[in-house]
């Protein structure tokens, strides 16, 4: 077993990287990106070597629409994909998002297993066979990359899967995706539905399989992993596995095992593995969704050490303990010492370091808070100030903004919060009372901006340690089965509540406008 990291291989060993981040990951619960936070995710996917972005679904809003549409006219290298449902307006108002796009493809889908067939579609199997053809035909219309997807494909009779499958080439699809919808199959079963498709299925060989598992028996990785080694060359993925329900391969996770296992899997990507770290830390702070601390590749211990015995061998030969370094990924051992005398120059090159690329409004904005931060910390870590200017990048652009807040707590009561708000520009204050300090600040957001959401999650912890640690506080707000969730850093716990709470509701402005398609559309 090795360290050493694969860069290239024979072109039919080459895998497609399909991200879906952008569309898939944003309907995760609690999950939404303004368009600026996902055309900084395109941008940064697009330079790290992600074969295609799967956009959005432009039929769902017209702020979807807006943003595939400018997804499509930012991105340079990548394919950029809008996803439509197998109707004929699903597919034109798709083409229309990408049409800006160097590479433009639309990716249609329906259901096919008998439970959704039955249920959700309700149409008998014929009637979807002939949906396939009519979609995939409807889409080729527009553009030549077209992939088609069989919605619930594992749990897909697989008589009819292969019928299904032998139409969308007929009819000219370029992709096949097998999907494995709600994450019910195991790795052997998914080797054998993708061997029995390149077995069976006419013309085959003139398509690419790809592979779309999710994460609900936390097999999502394993799964594509299978599928490929069968023969799929595209793996739909996202950054941290972010996605429905319990979410959807790694994108992060998938590409270092076919590098670091090329022994095993002679298949190769183009992903620049050093971006990967910086990648899951964007998306983490735009969905306001933390890594948790064990996550593989990225996670906060994914290359700590703590057993004396693992120390041990590590100083001998970090081999010993770690099968890929932290700087193949992008985390770097080596750190500039920040405090109040440090630079904007330094601080620019530290936050670059961390994985960040602020526009100078931005960074002006993250180095002024910076300085507040070291004149009232001894020491400021690189958790201080990941969690400064992830807080910074979640709401330099908000709708709803915080100006200035004063607290009264104690015993002796009434705990009252005075509050100052800039709402769409306009400014805003008022005094409330409440139940405690948070009640009396959440109170007083809500009088300022009246909205029905449900308070769902409320959770404070230090991002360092000391006494003089900054708070990060996570908020989740539900309305009307729309969950959201803000997070703020500050060193003082009321104020990050504050921030939390507006940057959940801001998110929540952004879920407002998106509609829940139905299962077919004419």
């Amino acid at each position: 077993m090795t360290n050493e990291i694969k860069k290239t291989g024979s072109n039919e060993d080459r895998v497609v990287i399909f991200d879906t981040t952008l569309r898939d990951g944003e309907q995760s619960p609690g999950a939404s990106m303004s368009l600026e936070e996902k055309l900084q995710i395109a941008e940064l996917l697009d330079n790290m070597g992600v074969d295609v972005i799967e956009a959005g679904f432009p039929i769902a809003s017209n702020g979807d629409f807006e943003s595939v549409s400018q997804v499509a006219k930012l991105v340079k290298s990548a394919q950029v994909c809008g996803l439509s449902r197998a109707g004929a307006k699903d597919i034109d108002r798709a083409a229309e998002a990408v049409k800006f796009a160097k590479q433009p493809r639309i990716h249609t889908f329906i259901s096919t297993s008998p439970v959704h067939m039955k249920h959700k579609l309700q149409m008998s199997p014929e009637e979807v066979l002939e949906a396939v053809s009519f979609s995939v035909a409807h889409a080729r219309n527009h553009t030549d990359n077209v992939e088609w997807s069989a919605e619930d494909a594992t749990r897909t009779d697989r008589d009819f899967l292969c019928r299904t499958v032998e139409a969308a080439i007929k009819a000219g699809a370029t992709t096949i995706n097998i999907p494995d919808t709600v994450g019910y199959t195991m790795p052997q079963e998914y080797f054998e539905i993708i061997t029995m498709l390149r077995e069976r299925v006419p013309n085959i060989d003139q398509v690419i399989l790809s592979t779309h598992c999710h994460n609900d028996l936390g097999l999502a990785v394993a799964n594509s992993l299978a599928g490929i080694q069968a023969g799929a060359r595209q793996i739909e993925c996202t950054i941290n596995g972010l996605g429905e329900r319990a979410g959807n391969a790694a994108l992060e996770e998938v590409v270092m095992a076919l590098n670091v296992r090329g022994d095993l899997m002679p298949e190769w990507t183009k992903i620049v593995t050093t971006d990967l770290a910086r990648a899951s830390k964007l998306v983490s702070s735009v969905t306001a969704f933390p890594v948790q601390y064990n996550k593989a590749i990225v996670g906060q211990n994914a290359f700590a050490h703590e057993s004396g015995i693992h120390q041990d061998g590590m100083l001998k030969n970090n081999q010993t303990y770690e099968i890929m370094t932290p700087e193949s990924v992008g985390i770097s051992k080596s750190s500039l010492v920040m405090g109040k005398h440090s630079g904007r120059h330094a601080f620019r090159e530290k936050v670059k370091q961390l994985g960040y690329q602020l526009a100078d409004n931005q960074l002006q904005v993250a180095f002024g808070r910076f300085k507040d931060l070291a004149d009232k910390k001894k020491h400021v870590f690189d958790d201080d100030i990941v969690a400064l200017v992830d807080d910074e990048v979640a709401n330099s652009l908000d709708y709803i903004k915080l100006i200035s807040l004063q607290v009264v707590a104690g015993t002796l009561g009434p705990q009252t919060a005075s509050l100052k708000m800039e709402i769409d520009g306009v400014l805003n204050e008022i005094e409330c009372v409440g139940d405690g300090p948070v009640d009396a600040i959440f109170n007083a957001i809500k009088t300022l901006f009246p909205h029905e959401a449900a308070l769902q999650l409320y959770q404070v912890h230090a991002v360092t340690e000391g006494t003089d640690a900054q708070a990060e506080v996570s908020v989740r707000l539900d309305e009307d089965g729309r969950s959201v969730t803000g997070r703020g850093a500050d060193t003082d716990t009321m104020v990050a509540s504050a921030r939390a709470y507006i940057g959940a509701l801001n998110k929540l402005l952004v879920k407002r406008q998106k509609a829940a398609p139905g299962a077919m559309l004419a």
